[in-house]
């Protein structure tokens, strides 16, 4: 491992929660993917296959930043288990209905109800923030391994969730799904040394995390972004079912994953100085422009190499986009801001997913990769309208500053678990974030 990579993971329980994060962050790529295929290969229906998984996207789009803001006022362990168990029992209920063929409707109150799973991601995220809070180079590779791991969850999970639900049973996808998701959050919440500690509700003044001008850029954008992705995996399987190897699709969307993992590993190694906004809006750029080979595939092994590029720019415009999140969201609101962006996301991947689904019914699989190339496109377009609203400074974080610089704080402790004693160059404000212009987190 890198001299980088393996620093990161000196601090104690780094390496635990981070393989946590790694089992509770599978149905990410599994789940989704997983409903789609087992109803595709029950009904054969792709339309009814595509809206049911963006149901779910959706739903997760809602419940999700909720479900983080109050993590962050009560904590990682009291909201994350009650919440799973929830959406473990609707998994179930949606597997029941789809293998008995009851009725649509059925199936889509189940994917709602499914939908408060929690975004494990931006859990062992706030961990790592907690962790190397002030410590801008550390916290660039930590949050790059948290982007590798998702990476490696989608380059290994549609390929077990397809194969499982084609060669197997078609309910063996989601199910597996919730079962990586119960034994993620139960390992990750029984590590209380590392666990941020939480904020109160006297701590969130100012209402939801959401109102940072910034976070709303990076949120609308991720909205465009999500369709890409979801788009990707509809039509990729529908693509490979036309071309008569439909379990093909999984080793064809792990190839995606692959670029983007390959490119996040590197990209953590770099330490580059400027800024982040303008690092972010190429990164967007790139992956939209990475969507033109795709309208010209004719063949698995073309499109392969064509979403092998396309993923080069995804792992670390992500990366990016976590810096800047931490750049504009008080520390008291961190989770929830994560979280905000994971819902820009799921929402496009419901309406990608959705649209996709229609188009290849209509117009065939070959013709259904516009969608996520019209996504790319306004993708890039929020991003140069929205550039200024990044580089202005964060009011939220400044008046979190201002706030904590009137209100003395009370000693931290220095022997709390799972956290380093900062050096005192990086104390210049109370909640240890140093100047903006020192902040080159990416």
């Amino acid at each position: 491992m890198p001299s980088p990579y393996r620093a990161v993971f000196t601090a104690p329980g780094t390496l635990k929660f981070s393989a946590a994060g790694l089992l509770g962050r599978m149905p990410l790529s599994m789940m989704g993917i997983g409903i789609m295929t087992m109803v595709s290969e029950i009904t054969g229906r792709y339309g009814l296959a595509g809206t049911l998984s963006g149901t779910l996207a959706l739903s997760a789009a809602v419940l999700g930043p909720q479900v983080s803001r109050l993590v962050d006022r009560h904590g990682q362990r009291r909201i994350l288990r009650p919440v799973t168990l929830v959406a473990l029992a609707a998994v179930a209920g949606l597997l029941i209905c789809a293998q008995q063929g009851l009725p649509d409707w059925t199936l889509f109150v189940f994917a709602a109800v499914a939908g408060c799973i929690p975004s494990v991601g931006a859990m062992t995220r706030a961990r790592w923030a907690s962790i190397y809070e002030g410590s801008p180079r550390e916290l660039h590779t930590a949050y790059s391994v948290e982007s590798v791991v998702d990476e490696v969850c989608f380059i290994f999970g549609p390929i077990i969730s397809i194969g499982l639900s084609t060669m197997w049973f078609p309910e063996a996808g989601p199910l597996l799904a919730a079962g990586f998701l119960a034994v993620g959050v139960w390992w990750l919440t029984a590590q209380r040394e590392t666990e941020p500690a939480p904020h109160p509700a006297e701590q969130h003044s100012g209402g939801s995390a959401l109102r940072s001008p910034g976070l709303q850029v990076l949120m609308a954008a991720f909205v465009a972004t999500g369709a890409i992705f979801g788009a990707v995996d509809v039509v990729t399987v529908a693509f490979a079912d036309e071309a008569g190897n439909k379990s093909a699709s999984s080793l064809v969307l792990a190839v995606y994953a692959l670029g983007s993992c390959l490119a996040g590993a590197v990209f953590g190694l770099l330490h580059l100085k400027g800024a982040p906004s303008r690092r972010w809006v190429v990164g967007v750029c790139a992956m939209a422009v990475s969507m033109i080979p795709l309208q010209l595939a004719g063949s698995l092994p073309f499109l392969a190499v064509a979403l092998f590029v396309a993923g080069l720019a995804i792992a670390p415009t992500m990366v990016t986009t976590m810096a800047l999140v931490e750049a504009h969201v008080p520390r008291s609101k961190l989770t929830e801001g994560m979280s905000w962006t994971s819902t820009g996301l799921a929402v496009g991947v419901s309406l990608g997913s959705a649209a996709a689904g229609w188009v290849v019914e209509a117009h065939g699989a070959a013709a259904g990769y516009a969608v996520p190339g019209v996504a790319g496109v306004l993708a890039a377009a929020v991003a140069f309208l929205g550039y200024a609203r990044l580089r202005e400074p964060a009011p939220t974080r400044e008046g979190h500053r201002e706030q904590a610089l009137q209100e003395p704080a009370a000693p931290e402790p220095l022997d709390r678990p799972g956290q380093r004693e900062r050096p005192d160059d990086r104390s210049e404000h109370p909640d240890g974030s140093g100047r903006p212009e020192e902040r080159h987190l990416a």
